[in-house]
């Protein structure tokens, strides 16, 4: 595990210092060394940098970047099954000098070439300089667990595990994409591809970028797609055939998730998830797993006691950190550093808090995100087959009508509802969704905090709504389930743009390794092939994992709503973050950049401080924009 940083350059003006300042900024990411190493081509410049975190042969033979022949690699993440991809290659006649799993990645490129990466399991961004091609390629795992961010523009080509190394080049363009800052308040992060800059980019999971030296051209193409697996037809087997062979499939993949050289634990909330990874890994050991746990009780976060009832059960080392309300807020003045592009995710907060703790004690933690979008584990997965079906039995005319009457009618003329909580923003949601019922807009209508409607009166400036994989028709109609659709939806935007990268920046904020035992890519491809049925089954949400789960812990320690990682904003906001609101929403803050329609956002601030809770989420969203534009683009006048 580490960060990643690079350029070429093709008017061969980048100073030596630039490469190092580009890998430093990542020092948290790496703590244990560094390296770099420059070319210098006919045609440019180029250099490979480093931050190192020790996992995998902790030794100086593990440092990069690494060479073998014509190849030189920089690579962060772990190759699971490098062991057996080591083996394949010796008895092609390869020898080895390291223990290390990057050794093996560089080997196998050049015994297989692209073909390579689809023998790997694991999580990865690596970038390969091939001096005798004279290109660089750039990958990324298959559901976006590593971060990969890239720059191209007037002949400058720059990569990073963060945007802020990025940043470090001095030939970089601070110009900011507005279409991105509308669509991070949207969905509350930056979606898919697009990045908060011109001319910078994400690569997409289970992409390839290429860097042709000689033609000075950029292309990518995708190596794997879950829609490969969603197209395929459904298994024909009973359901505890396919309990059975789930079981053997998640304990290859938890047990890969093992290999390490320094000390490892489990992060266990006391939901299904964290219970079946940390279940299947405990029980056949006679060594006490460590598990960790974060309790914030005074803000209604604490999932504490329901863990400490399965940790018990299980018997492992149990870790239970429990933090006071300050403690949490005062990390929020670090997020806009940490996560360097817009980012509203609040549970980054405890999920900060908890990378924190475990580093104490462990240089590696096993998260178990992902086990919603596999197994159908969220609500918004009950809404869609309980209400989005109903609403579609509903005719269009009768919809349609029904929308013209809200429309007439505003939300604040409704009796007795109008002060409910969150009324006027789901009125404003139904409205849409009666004028299209489509499976595509209500996910949107679950997914977005601000509607296209509502963007045009909050932007201050042009923009337009950018591509992203909401309107994928790429799900065959043969095999066709609004289920399948959710979940293959989820498993390409929510995952990879919100999730992962949550738990990427909170955990490499302390030098932690989090890895994703879920998102073992033959996990999706095989539960993606199950009925619906095995996964939502009478409106029980992951019904397989759950009876699983249940063979090694009784119902009773686990039969719970479902609580997620949330924390309560519109107390916090409220209250002891009022003044952030008051320092970074007034009149002279947002009239610094003019990026939004300044009269409605104080209108919606007032509102919300005047007791229109509902309003929380929005001014989050408003907040973390303004904190990060603080950050990285200019001190905001006060």
């Amino acid at each position: 595990m580490c960060g990643i940083a690079g350029f070429i350059d093709f008017e061969s003006q980048t100073a030596p210092t630039t490469l190092a300042s580009m890998t430093a900024v990542l020092s948290h990411r790496g703590p244990d060394g560094f390296g770099t190493d420059s070319f210098t081509t006919s045609t440019c410049q180029i250099g490979l940098g480093q931050r190192r975190l020790a996992i995998i042969d902790v030794s100086e033979n593990g440092k990069q970047p690494m060479h073998f022949q014509h190849l030189s690699i920089v690579f962060n993440g772990e190759i699971y099954n490098f062991r057996e991809l080591k083996n394949e290659l010796i008895q092609l006649q390869h020898q080895f000098v390291t223990h290390s799993d990057t050794e093996v990645l560089l080997h196998a490129y050049w015994q297989w070439g692209q073909e390579a990466f689809k023998k790997c399991i694991g999580m990865f961004a690596i970038v390969i300089y091939d001096q005798k091609k004279q290109e660089l390629i750039g990958v990324r795992d298959r559901a976006g667990v590593k971060p990969f961010y890239y720059y191209w523009h007037n002949n400058l080509f720059l990569f990073g595990s963060e945007l802020k190394a990025i940043l470090q080049h001095p030939n970089f363009k601070k110009e900011i994409n507005t279409d991105a800052v509308a669509a991070f308040l949207q969905f509350g992060n930056v979606p898919g591809s697009h990045c908060i800059y011109k001319h910078c980019f994400k690569l997409l999971p289970a992409s390839i970028l290429k860097v042709s030296l000689a033609q000075k051209q950029l292309q990518t193409e995708v190596y794997w797609n879950v829609y490969d697996a969603y197209n395929a037809p459904k298994l024909t087997l009973s359901f505890n055939e396919a309990l059975q062979q789930t079981e053997t499939l998640l304990e290859s993949a938890f047990n890969y998730r093992l290999v390490a050289d320094v000390p490892l634990g489990v992060f266990l909330s006391g939901g299904y998830d964290s219970a079946a990874v940390t279940s299947l890994l405990q029980k056949n050991r006679s060594e006490k797993l460590k598990t960790f746990t974060i309790a914030i009780p005074d803000s209604g976060l604490n999932e504490a006691p329901y863990a400490k009832a399965v940790a018990t059960h299980l018997n492992t080392d149990h870790h239970e950190l429990t933090c006071t309300t300050q403690e949490a807020i005062d990390l929020i003045s670090y997020l806009p550093f940490y996560y360097d592009e817009p980012f509203a995710d609040s549970s980054a907060i405890p999920t900060l808090l908890v990378s924190k703790m475990a580093r104490q004690y462990v240089t590696v933690a096993l998260s178990a995100d992902g086990g919603d979008e596999v197994f159908a584990g969220y609500n918004r997965y009950d809404y869609m087959m309980r209400f989005g079906k109903l609403l579609k039995t509903i005719p269009p005319f009768m919809r349609a009508s029904a929308a013209s009457l809200l429309k007439a009618v505003p939300a604040n003329r409704i009796p007795v509802l109008k002060h409910r909580y969150n009324f006027h923003n789901r009125y404003e949601k139904l409205k849409g969704l009666l004028n299209d019922a489509s499976s595509e807009n209500l996910m949107l209508s679950l997914t977005q905090q601000y509607t296209a409607e509502a963007l045009q009166q909050l932007m201050n400036v042009p923009f337009n709504a950018m591509p992203n994989a909401y309107s994928s028709k790429a799900l065959k109609t043969d095999y066709y389930s609004d289920l399948a659709y959710l979940m293959a939806i989820d498993y390409q935007t929510y995952l990879p743009d919100d999730i992962l990268q949550k738990v990427d920046r909170a955990s490499m904020a302390f030098s932690l390794e989090a890895r994703e035992p879920f998102l073992d890519h033959r996990i999706i491809e095989w539960a993606a092939q199950l009925p619906d049925a095995f996964k939502y089954y009478k409106g029980e949400k992951k019904y397989i994992l759950k009876t699983l789960v249940h063979q090694y812990i009784p119902k009773a320690l686990m039969d719970r709503p479902k609580m997620g990682f949330a924390i309560p904003i519109d107390k916090w906001l409220c209250g002891p973050l009022k003044n952030y609101v008051l320092h970074y929403l007034n009149e002279k803050a947002l009239n610094h950049h003019g990026f939004f329609n300044t009269a409605e956002v104080i209108y919606m601030r007032d509102a919300f401080l005047n007791g229109k809770r509902e309003l929380a989420q929005k001014i989050w969203y408003l907040l973390m924009f303004q904190m990060w534009f603080n950050q990285w683009i200019e001190k905001l006048e006060t």
